[in-house]
């Protein structure tokens, strides 16, 4: 009964369990649905200037799906669970699709959706680490490595348009997920 002693545990601490699932379960769903739009956003960035993203846009990618792996685990261990409908999953997003601009070739369009769905990602973890901190540690500790992903994707984007330097390093080959790679299993 391991989801019932940590639920009451965070309980215990002040959080709303039932609230902070939903969150987790929403952005789970943002996760899970972002990795499949930037399947499709990856292969449109063709040319000469999008063949510079596709490797950046492809490490996004990588890491949303494994921003996935890592928060479901947690839902379970706090009595939620995932909906049994794909299709009521991807609706319930606590982001909006990040679908293809109407002209697929329009890089820039490409990146501004890439930038969009990073900063919904960085709003939503930074609530969860909100309500968490100093309450559940262990939700805490992952959504704030999400965090920090989410905000080196953004960073990546906003580099991309011509925002100014950020400071932010691509990850190096093979070394996908580093505040995440921890709660993989």
């Amino acid at each position: 009964m391991a989801a019932e002693v940590a639920k009451k545990l965070v309980e215990k601490a002040g959080v709303d369990v039932e609230k902070l699932v939903k969150l987790l379960v929403k952005n789970a769903a943002a996760e899970l649905t972002t990795y499949y739009y930037y399947t499709i956003l990856r292969a449109n960035l063709i040319g000469f200037d999008g063949e510079g993203l596709k490797a950046v846009a492809e490490d996004a990618r990588i890491e949303d799906r494994n921003h996935f792996e890592a928060l479901m685990p947690r839902i379970y261990e706090l009595g939620g669970k995932l909906p049994e409908s794909m299709v009521e999953f991807h609706n319930m997003s606590a982001c909006p699709p990040a679908s293809l601009p109407s002209n697929p070739e329009d890089v820039k369009k490409i990146v501004e959706v890439l930038l969009k769905a990073e900063q919904c990602a960085v709003a939503g973890y930074t609530e969860i680490c909100n309500m968490t901190a100093g309450k559940d540690h262990r939700t805490y500790d992952l959504a704030l490595a999400i965090l920090n992903e989410e905000i080196e994707h953004e960073a990546w984007f906003t580099e991309f348009l011509g925002k100014g330097p950020s400071g932010h390093f691509r990850r190096p080959n093979g070394t996908n997920s580093p505040f995440v790679s921890k709660f993989l299993h």
